[in-house]
C-alpha cells in the first residue's frame, strides 16, 4: 500500500496536474521549479528495483491498475495492442469524449479498424515524406518567414509568438488556406481540451462540443485540395469511418508537436556542435527540406528528453497471462515514458542531448530500451512521419534564416544533465537575421 501511495503522490498526480490533454502553464512552471519530474523518475527507479518481476499491480479500491516497470513489459503491452491491451482505456474515453467522441483512439472492433485505416491513409503513415509535402512545405516557409519578419524590431521570440505561427501552419495544413485565420476554431478546441483534462469528472459542454464538431465538418467539406481534410471528403456520411471525428485529434496532436519544436530550438541554441551539424545538413540538403534525417533526430531527442505524452494508457479486454502471474481483465496499464527515456542504467548519457542515437536503426528498436515518443506497435501514432517532416522543416527555416540565442542559457548546460522538465511556456530567444538570408 505504501508503494501505491508513493506512486500516486510522486508520479501520477504531478503528471496529471500538468494537464494530460491541454498543458497548464502554471503547473508546468511549478513542476520545473520543484523538480517534480525528476522525483517521479527517481520513484519509478526505486519501484523497479523493489519489484524486479513486474508489472506492479497497484492497490486501489476503485480501479484495477498496473504500472509497467521494465522495458520488456512495455514492449509486450504495446506490441499486443489493441488486443488484449486496448488503447480505449476508461480515462481516455472520458477525456476524448469532450471533443472527439468517435475518434479511432477510443473506438473498438470494426469501427476502430476502419478509422485506423483512414488515418493511416490520410497521414501517409508509412512514408517519411508525405505525398502532399509539395503543398505543406510552402506553408511552412511562408509562416516561418512571416514570424521572423514580425520579430525584425524587437528580435524576441517567445512561446506565444511561436505558437501563433504554428497554429496557422496547422490550420492551413489540415483544412487549407481558407482556415488560416480561424482562431475561433482553435479557441473552442482549447476550451474543450481544458475540460478533457478532468476526463469524466468534468461535465460535458454539449453546446460547445456540438458547435466545434459542426465547424470541423463544415471545414472538412470546404477543405482545399492539398490539405489533409480534403482527402476525407469521399468518406463523408460513413458512420463507420466517421471522418470528421478524426480531424480533432490532428488539431490536438499538432499542439504538443509545436512544444517539441520549441524545445528542440532551445536544445540547438545551447548545443553548438549539434547546431553546426544541423546547418551542415541543410547546406547539403537536396530534398528542399522534405527529408532532414539529422534535424528529425533532434526532434526525436527532444521528445525522448521531454515526452509530450508522458503517460501511455492501455486497458486489458480480458485476463492476460504474464510470466509471473495473471493480469485481470478490465485492468488499466500505465507506461510512464519519462522513466524509460531517462534510464541511465540502460542508456549511457540518457540525460544528455544525443540526436545521433536516432540516426539509422534508432534506439526505439532495442529490446533493452523502451523509448516510445510516438508509442510503438500496431497502435503507434500514425502521424509520426508527418510530424517529424513538418517540425524539422519549420526548424530548418528558423535555423537557416536566423541566429538565435536562448535567453536563459544556464537552463540547458550542454555538459550537465539536462533538467527532467523544460517548461516551453517560459522559453524565449533573441533572434538576429543571418547575413545573406
Amino acid at each position: 500500500m505504501r508503494d501505491t501511495a508513493a506512486f500516486i503522490a510522486e508520479v501520477f498526480l504531478p503528471t496529471v496536474a500538468k494537464g494530460p490533454i491541454k498543458r497548464r502553464p502554471r503547473m508546468e512552471a511549478a513542476a520545473e521549479r520543484f523538480g517534480l519530474d525528476a522525483r517521479a523518475v527517481a520513484r519509478m527507479q526505486k519501484l523497479s528495483r523493489t519489484y524486479p518481476e513486474g508489472p506492479l499491480l497497484l492497490r486501489l479500491p476503485f480501479r484495477k491498475q498496473a504500472v509497467a516497470l521494465h522495458p520488456s513489459e512495455v514492449h509486450l503491452v504495446l506490441e499486443n495492442s489493441p488486443d488484449p491491451f486496448s488503447p480505449a482505456s476508461s480515462e481516455k474515453r472520458g477525456a476524448l469524449a469532450h471533443f472527439e467522441p468517435r475518434n479511432v483512439l477510443i473506438s473498438t472492433g470494426g469501427e476502430r479498424s476502419a478509422r485506423r485505416a483512414l488515418q493511416e491513409q490520410a497521414l501517409d503513415a508509412h512514408s517519411p515524406v508525405h505525398h502532399l509535402a509539395r503543398h505543406f512545405l510552402p506553408v511552412i516557409n511562408e509562416e516561418a518567414g512571416h514570424l521572423i519578419a514580425g520579430l525584425a524590431e524587437e528580435k524576441q521570440l517567445d512561446w506565444e509568438q511561436f505558437s501563433g505561427a504554428w497554429d496557422r501552419v496547422v490550420r492551413r495544413i489540415v483544412f487549407g488556406n481558407n482556415a488560416a485565420d480561424d482562431v475561433d476554431l482553435t479557441a473552442k478546441l482549447t476550451r474543450l481540451r481544458k475540460d478533457a483534462n478532468w476526463s469524466s469528472l468534468k461535465p460535458m459542454r454539449s453546446t460547445t462540443r456540438a458547435a466545434f464538431l459542426s465547424t470541423v465538418r463544415q471545414r472538412m467539406l470546404a477543405a482545399e485540395p492539398g490539405s489533409l481534410a480534403h482527402s476525407l471528403k469521399a468518406h463523408d456520411g460513413s458512420p463507420k469511418t466517421a471522418p470528421a471525428d478524426q480531424i480533432p485529434q490532428w488539431l490536438f496532436a499538432f499542439d504538443p508537436a509545436g512544444m517539441a519544436t520549441f524545445r528542440t530550438l532551445a536544445l540547438l541554441a545551447s548545443h553548438g556542435p549539434q547546431l553546426q551539424s544541423v546547418r551542415l545538413e541543410l547546406s547539403r540538403d537536396a530534398s528542399e527540406h522534405h527529408h532532414l534525417p539529422y534535424l528529425r533526430a533532434c526532434v526525436l531527442e527532444s521528445l525522448r528528453l521531454w515526452p509530450t505524452t508522458p503517460m501511455i494508457l492501455r486497458q486489458t479486454i480480458r485476463e492476460v497471462q504474464w510470466p509471473h502471474g495473471m493480469m485481470p481483465g478490465n485492468c488499466g496499464v500505465l507506461v510512464f515514458a519519462p522513466y524509460f527515456h531517462r534510464d541511465v542504467r540502460a542508456l549511457p548519457g540518457a540525460e544528455l542531448f544525443q540526436p545521433e542515437l536516432w540516426i539509422g536503426q534508432g534506439p526505439d528498436h532495442s529490446p533493452d530500451l523502451a523509448l516510445v515518443p510516438f508509442s510503438e506497435g500496431p497502435v503507434r501514432c500514425p502521424g509520426r512521419q508527418l510530424v517529424l517532416m513538418l517540425t524539422s522543416a519549420f526548424l530548418a527555416q528558423l535555423v537557416e534564416r536566423t541566429d538565435f540565442l536562448l535567453n536563459e542559457p544556464k537552463r540547458l548546460e550542454p555538459t550537465e544533465p539536462l533538467p527532467a522538465n523544460l517548461n516551453p511556456f517560459s522559453l524565449s530567444f533573441t533572434l538576429h537575421p543571418r547575413e545573406g538570408r
